[in-house]
C-alpha cells in the first residue's frame, strides 16, 4: 500500500514555450466564460489533439451521464519526427489543419455553443519549439482556436472520465493514461471514503487534485502523480534503431519501468495482487488488447469499456502480439491498420506497470481526455445529476 504523501507532486516534463496556451485573436468558436445558466438541453463539445490521433465528441449531459451526439477520430501523426528534430513537420501539420477543418464542419452543424466547448493539444504542441506555428495555421486555415494544457489537468480529466469504472470495493486505484507522447499516472487513495461515494469521489477530482479546504464531501486522496514524456509513439521512435523484434520490445519495456523510479507508490511496490487494488487503462493500446482478448474482429465499444481483465490475460495477448511478428500484427483485424505500427510500444508500457502492480482487476476504459473535458465541463455548469455512476 503506497505511504501518504502531502499530496501530489508534478514531475519535470519538457518545459513548454510559456507563449503557447496564450488566446491569439478573437475567433467565433474560441471557448470563453459566460455568465448565462446552462440549460440540460445544451450540447457540448471536446477535442483532444494528441501526438497521434485527432478525436472530438460532441455530447449531451443524460442524467449522471453524457449522450454522445457525434464524434470523430482520426490519426493524425502529429508527432512524427518530433522525437528526433523537436519540431512538428510541414505533413503532420497539414494533416492535423484538414482533420481540424472537419471538426468545424462539425460543430457548426450541431450549433455548438463556444462557451461550451473546450479545443485542446497535449504532449506534441508541449514539446514542439514550433508549436505556435501550427496553433496559428489553425486558427487561420480551421478556424479554431486550441488550447496547450499542461499534464497535471491533462492527468486530472484521464481519471474524472474513469469515474463510472470505479468499483465501490476500490480502497487504492491507479488510472494510467497511455497517450501517444506520453503517459499519465494518478495514484488514489479512497479509503477514507465510504463506498457508496467512491466514484462520485473521483468525479470531483475535476475541480484540481488539491481539492478545497472547505469541501464538504468525502474526498479522493491523491496520493502521487506523475507524467512521463514517454507514450506509444515516442517510446517507439525512441527504439526505431534496434531491428530485433522480440529485442526492442524488452527494451521499451525495461526503459520504462526505469522512468517510474520516482513515482513515490513504486517504491512500496510487492508484486503481491491487492484485492482493494484497481487499475484503470484508458488509451487505444488498453482497448486493442481487449478486443484482442475478445477475439473482436469488429471493434464494439459496448463490449470493450468496463472489461475486467487479469494480468495473466494481457500477458497472453502480448505474448500473441510477439509470436505474430510485425507481418501478423500489420494484417490481424483484430489490431487494426492504424494501432498495427504503436500496438508493441503500447504493451510495452502495460506490461511493465503489470510487472510492477499485477492485478486481477484491470479495467478496460475506452474513454479519456474528450470525455473528462465533457464531465468538466457539464459539472462546473451543474447539468449533471448526482446520481449513482
Amino acid at each position: 500500500m503506497p505511504p501518504e504523501t502531502p499530496g501530489p507532486r508534478p514531475r519535470p516534463v519538457t518545459p513548454p514555450d510559456p507563449g503557447l496556451a496564450r488566446a491569439r485573436g478573437p475567433q467565433p468558436v474560441a471557448p470563453a466564460p459566460t455568465a448565462e445558466r446552462a440549460d440540460p438541453a445544451d450540447l457540448y463539445a471536446a477535442l483532444d489533439l494528441g501526438t497521434n490521433s485527432c478525436r472530438m465528441l460532441i455530447a449531451q449531459p443524460k442524467g449522471s451521464h453524457l449522450h454522445v451526439v457525434d464524434s470523430f477520430s482520426k490519426s493524425v501523426q502529429l508527432g512524427n519526427g518530433l522525437e528526433h528534430s523537436g519540431r512538428l513537420s510541414r505533413g503532420s501539420m497539414a494533416r492535423t489543419v484538414g482533420a481540424l477543418k472537419i471538426c468545424r464542419r462539425k460543430l457548426e452543424t450541431h450549433d455548438v455553443d463556444p462557451n461550451r466547448m473546450r479545443l485542446v493539444a497535449t504532449e506534441a504542441c508541449r514539446r514542439a519549439a514550433n508549436a505556435s506555428e501550427l496553433i496559428d495555421l489553425v486558427e487561420r486555415d480551421a478556424g479554431l482556436r486550441l488550447d496547450i494544457i499542461q499534464p497535471e489537468e491533462e492527468a486530472r480529466l484521464a481519471v474524472v472520465s474513469c469515474a463510472p469504472l470505479v468499483s465501490t470495493k476500490t480502497e487504492q486505484l491507479l488510472v494510467v493514461d497511455i497517450g501517444g507522447g506520453s503517459t499519465e499516472l494518478v495514484w488514489i487513495d479512497l479509503s477514507g471514503v465510504p463506498r457508496i461515494e467512491r466514484p462520485r469521489a473521483i468525479m470531483r477530482l475535476h475541480a484540481g487534485f488539491a481539492g478545497q479546504a472547505d469541501d464538504p464531501f468525502p474526498r479522493a486522496k491523491v496520493v502521487d502523480w506523475i507524467s512521463i514524456p514517454l507514450g506509444v509513439a515516442t517510446l517507439k521512435d525512441q527504439f526505431r534503431d534496434v531491428t530485433d523484434d522480440s529485442a526492442r520490445f524488452a527494451l521499451m519495456s525495461w526503459h520504462f519501468e526505469e522512468c517510474l523510479a520516482e513515482f513515490s507508490p513504486y517504491a512500496d511496490a510487492e508484486g503481491e495482487i491487492d484485492p482493494g487494488f484497481q487499475i484503470i487503462g484508458t488509451s487505444g493500446t488498453v482497448t486493442t488488447v481487449a478486443a484482442t482478448h475478445l477475439n473482436l474482429r469488429r471493434y464494439d465499444r459496448n463490449k470493450v469499456d468496463g472489461l475486467r481483465m487479469t494480468s495473466a490475460q494481457i500477458d497472453k495477448v502480448i505474448r500473441s502480439y510477439l509470436a505474430l511478428g510485425p507481418d501478423g500484427r500489420r494484417n490481424d483485424p483484430r489490431i487494426g491498420r492504424d494501432r498495427h505500427q504503436l500496438i508493441m510500444s503500447g504493451s510495452a508500457i502495460l506490461q511493465a506497470l503489470l510487472r510492477v502492480w499485477p492485478t486481477d482487476r484491470l479495467s478496460v476504459a475506452d474513454r479519456g481526455l474528450r470525455e473528462g473535458l465533457l464531465y468538466a465541463q457539464m459539472s462546473a455548469d451543474g447539468v449533471l445529476e448526482d446520481g449513482p455512476y
